[in-house]
């Protein structure tokens, strides 16, 4: 232990200590005999200011507090796929075994389980130069994620033993001759939870992480490396949002952190996502999910570390070569732990009681999310989206976490209670969302969909944005008003609404559509509005325009299997054509 100091001050989740002087800043100390973990956020000479990550309440004056002199760090190897950790990487399921279902203070359990024995693979040989980064073996973690063991980032040599067979997560399978000595490494490695892990190179962002949820996709996508919000008030779906992109996003690992949420919402995820069926892979989706649960019943200041285990876990997977998404849960919960602490620091407030560094925190958090190529001689690219829920109070996004957010990510996907209370859902307002990646996506749609995907997408985005400005004039003067053209607008803009935006999360078949079925429906419905003006323009009637059969087939597209798809497609445009032309001779005769 690099000190020992005594508690002069307990205020909440901060312990004030004196007889610091040989610790450092986050450095990670033991309060106490109950061996309370916390760490040091502020340093005044030998007083230093610690952040309790468990419950303080019965702490006094003159206890003990012991330095370890290392950072607040995660462990990172086989196990942690499957495993829910709360806030700091303690595994909740064996504090369980150990302290009952009334979790206890002070227990301490290793974060990776030391008695699961592991099959390691080797890839290196005897005599091989290894630097950073550089994989020297595998691990079958789960049925559908291999575990690369890396070497850590600190290390370089040449490589004078390895092992093949079953060990533990702890036990050595690789000595590594740097030079200056002999490096043992086992199947585990530590990673300071503040420091972004680094990486060779940053890669532009002009791929899509294809999510299956049409809004995203089409309307307002993000790049795989991207970062999102999805700022809304209570009940407006924020949770449900996040959980369908955690089941369905194109990521090989899921990282989803429960940040100052309420205990039912991770209740659902534990009970759900072991029972989803993965459609890439067909098995459990916890099979490639890592879950992190600090809600908000648990203790404030774990709130604030949660973010940071969260990430620096979906980093490791991402040096790996690995996809991975995010998901935080909300940053909002985040921000309020961090007001706290700043107020029993007495720092000086910014905005709302928010302290005055809460946009460089937000930006340190988002800006480790990228697309990579990672250390190694091998050159691994690997990628990790960042989606954050906002939680403005009343749904008023102009509070200070909202805003800082927005200024920081480069997709806003705002929800709107209004849809939410008319079943819409995923209840993604597009009039006030936006994408900024959608142009740097294009040439990728283009090569890899249509190249009539952005401007379909065009269209799409200018008859929502006409409807909202004939909609004031419909309450004006009345729809009767209106010319036959902007009547069929009108029509086209609600089929893209119902029948396009609209999402069913829980059928089978509409919670999840490919790019290829988007365009489809893009097609179909943009093809009646072309067809129908030009039949408008010769005479008929835009109320009957309007209730041909063939709309109904339209709108039920989305709920055909994915095999049938083209078949569908192809039957509809005919009876598209087929039901005006006989419109149009019915209006003529």
């Amino acid at each position: 232990m690099s000190s020992i100091g005594t508690i002069t001050k307990v205020s909440g989740p901060l312990v004030v200590a004196e007889g610091m002087r040989d610790s450092n800043m986050f450095d990670v100390v033991r309060v106490s005999k109950q061996r309370l973990i916390g760490e040091i956020i502020e340093m005044h000479g030998d007083r230093a200011s610690i952040q309790v990550y468990e419950e303080t309440a019965g702490l006094g004056t003159g206890e003990s507090v012991e330095s370890t002199g290392e950072p607040m760090s995660v462990e990172l190897g086989p196990g942690l796929i499957g495993s829910i950790f709360d806030g700091i990487q303690r595994p909740l399921d064996d504090i369980r075994r150990v302290a009952g279902n009334n979790l206890q203070r002070g227990v301490e359990v290793p974060s990776l389980k030391r008695d699961i024995q592991w099959e390691f693979t080797p890839s290196v040989q005897k005599g091989d130069k290894v630097t950073g980064g550089d994989i020297i073996g595998t691990v079958p973690e789960t049925d559908i994620v291999l575990h690369k063991i890396m070497v850590p980032n600190d290390v370089e040599g040449v490589v004078k033993e390895i092992k093949s067979g079953t060990f533990r997560a702890d036990e050595t399978v690789c000595i590594i001759d740097t030079g200056k000595g002999e490096r043992e490494l086992t199947l585990i490695q530590k990673w300071p939870v503040r420091r972004g892990r680094p990486y060779k190179k940053k890669l532009s962002p002009d791929m899509p992480l294809v999510t299956g949820q049409r809004v995203v996709d089409c309307l307002f996508p993000i790049a795989k490396g991207g970062v999102a919000a999805i700022p809304g008030p209570f009940g407006s779906g924020k949770t449900v949002t996040q959980h369908q992109l955690a089941k369905w996003a194109d990521a090989d690992i899921i990282v989803y952190i429960g940040c100052g949420e309420r205990g039912n919402e991770m209740t659902d995820v534990l009970n759900e996502f072991p029972e989803l069926i993965d459609p890439n892979t067909g098995k459990s989706l916890m099979e490639r999910t890592v879950l992190i649960a600090n809600t908000s019943d648990m203790p404030v200041a774990a709130r604030e570390a949660s973010v940071y285990t969260g990430i620096t876990i979906a980093e490791y997977y991402r040096d790996m070569g690995y996809s991975v998404a995010l998901m935080a849960d909300s940053t909002s919960r985040w921000a309020e732990a961090l007001r706290e602490m700043s107020g029993r620091l007495e720092e000086m407030p910014g905005d709302e009681g928010y302290p005055a560094y809460l946009g460089s925190r937000l930006a340190q958090f988002y800006e480790r999310a990228g697309r990579v190529i990672s250390n190694g001689t091998e050159g691994r690219e690997g990628a990790l989206s960042v989606i954050g829920a906002v939680s403005p109070p009343g749904g008023d996004i102009s509070e200070p976490v909202s805003q800082a957010t927005l200024r920081i990510v480069k997709v806003f996907w705002g929800l709107d209670s209004s849809l939410a209370y008319q079943r819409h859902f995923p209840a993604i307002n597009w009039l006030t969302s936006y994408s900024l990646y959608a142009d740097s996506l294009a040439e990728w749609y283009d090569n890899n969909v249509s190249k009539d995907w952005m401007k379909d997408r065009a269209r799409f985005m200018a008859i929502l944005h006409d409807e909202a400005e004939l909609k004031e004039i419909v309450k004006l003067i009345g729809m009767d008003a209106l010319s036959a053209s902007d009547r069929l607008k009108m029509e086209t803009a609600r089929s893209i609404r119902e029948d396009f935006l609209h999402q069913l999360a829980f059928h089978e078949v509409d919670t999840y559509t490919s790019l290829k079925k988007q365009l489809y429906m893009m097609k179909l419905i943009l093809n009646f509005n072309d067809e129908a003006a030009e039949v408008l323009k010769k005479g008929a009637d835009v109320e009957e325009v309007a209730e041909l059969p063939v709309r109904e087939k339209i709108g039920r597209f989305k709920y055909v299997e994915e095999a049938k798809t083209d078949d569908e497609f192809s039957r509809i445009l005919v009876e598209i054509s087929a039901e005006l032309d006989a419109l149009l001779r019915k209006e003529q005769d």
